[in-house]
């Protein structure tokens, strides 16, 4: 180890520490340190040393030398259409963990097109909309202080975040990554977007082996997932999404056998070409006309598990709701299913294990949309809401 460190830059101090160091190796960075006044951080290290403490332990110390988090508000609930202006950042100081309660500064977080039905007050289960207070998301960090014999300093955690760089939480509220797992993996395939794609097809869908599929939104962080997980059950399936690129996305590299532009002027042509066979089950991430087309494309004793409305969700006046509603129904006997993801907490490790498995064995790609940092993640999720994203979109933090 040579060179000045900066008191920012830990890096070689940890990998000493992981291998481990003695406090004779750091004594010529400690007077290099010293002699531009950074002496203190250096007593720290050395003290960690002493400590036997490791560089995850470090880099728990480390973080807790920043003095402010960094958030972005909801600073009016949007009219029409979202929009940047609808946000505003602020800093405060970093929350402290009460009994039981653990600190995590948040590395990545997930943008959904669900939350903006929370800001419509579409969502009933996220309660009433409200300004003034923190962007609610699903993030993953690392665990900066614990009062909870569950979670230790360095742990990697899958939690509600929300749009900021720290946040305390419940202990309940957390879930631990196992340390062989990249954390981002938790916020698409192994996190909420791939477990609603999972329990939405197989339990409410229930897809047979020759059954025609049909999926809304396919190109989205729930969508892309539900045709493959499709796929692999057998099935033949076709996705609906909003631009060729995308539609070469679904058949070229995920397997999708057929894949049907939405903003064509033929869309009804298109989707009945590509369901020449009819449609046995579709995933409903949309609403709007193309529920109202796959309507009248459903074979006798279909399933339409209804997930989202995301043409619905950016807008002050939605679309009434599709024609042949409940006379298709009947005469065709279909079945028509809401569903939470909530509903199937407690096979929720189940479900991870299988799709880890298929994730593993490149059966199921998980696609990510990614932009970096805090500032970027208001417009990150109005361009989703205009269609922008490829997979899950998801803002690292540095």
């Amino acid at each position: 180890m040579s060179g000045l460190l900066a008191p920012n830059d830990c890096t070689g101090i940890e990998a000493a520490l992981d291998n481990p160091a003695t406090p004779e190796q750091l004594t010529p960075i400690y007077t290099k340190s010293a002699s531009r006044g950074r002496s203190a951080w250096w007593i720290i290290v050395l003290r960690v040393l002493e400590l036997g403490l490791s560089g995850t332990r470090l880099r728990a110390m480390h973080m807790n030398t920043a003095t402010e988090n960094r958030q972005v508000l909801i600073d009016s609930l949007p009219q029409g259409k979202l929009s940047v202006d609808n946000y505003r950042f602020a800093t405060g100081p970093i929350p402290e963990a009460g009994d039981g309660e653990v600190l995590v500064k948040t590395s990545a977080f997930a943008i959904t097109a669900g939350t903006r039905a929370g800001l419509q007050g579409s969502a009933s289960y996220a309660g009433a909309p409200q300004a003034g207070i923190v962007m609610n998301s699903t993030g993953v960090g690392e665990v900066v202080s614990s009062n909870s014999s569950a979670f230790q300093p360095g742990d990697q955690v899958l939690g509600p975040t929300g749009w900021q760089t720290y946040s305390v939480h419940g202990a309940k509220q957390l879930s631990k990554i196992h340390p062989d797992v990249d954390p981002v993996r938790y916020l698409g395939a192994l996190g909420v977007n791939g477990l609603t794609a999972y329990f939405g097809l197989l339990r409410i869908g229930q897809p047979q082996p020759g059954d025609t599929v049909m999926v809304s939104a396919a190109a989205g962080s729930v969508g892309h997932l539900v045709g493959q997980i499709a796929k692999i059950k057998d099935a033949r399936v076709v996705g609906v999404c909003g631009g060729d690129d995308k539609c070469r996305v679904l058949t070229e590299d995920l397997g999708f056998d057929a894949a049907v532009n939405y903003r064509d002027g033929n869309f009804r042509q298109s989707l009945k070409e590509a369901t020449p066979d009819g449609v046995d089950v579709y995933f409903d991430n949309t609403g709007g006309h193309i529920l109202g087309s796959a309507l009248f494309r459903m074979n006798v004793g279909g399933r339409i598990a209804c997930c989202g409305v995301v043409s619905q969700y950016d807008t002050d006046s939605p679309e009434p709701g599709p024609r042949g509603i409940p006379g298709l129904l009947v005469n065709k006997r279909i079945t028509m299913r809401g569903f939470l993801v909530f509903d199937f907490a407690s096979e929720y490790q189940t479900a991870r294990d299988e799709m880890g498995q298929w994730l593993d064995s490149g059966r199921l790609k998980s696609l990510t949309d990614e932009v970096s940092g805090l500032e970027a993640a208001p417009g990150a999720f109005v361009d989703l809401l205009a269609g922008g994203n490829t997979g899950t979109r998801i803002v690292r933090l540095g």
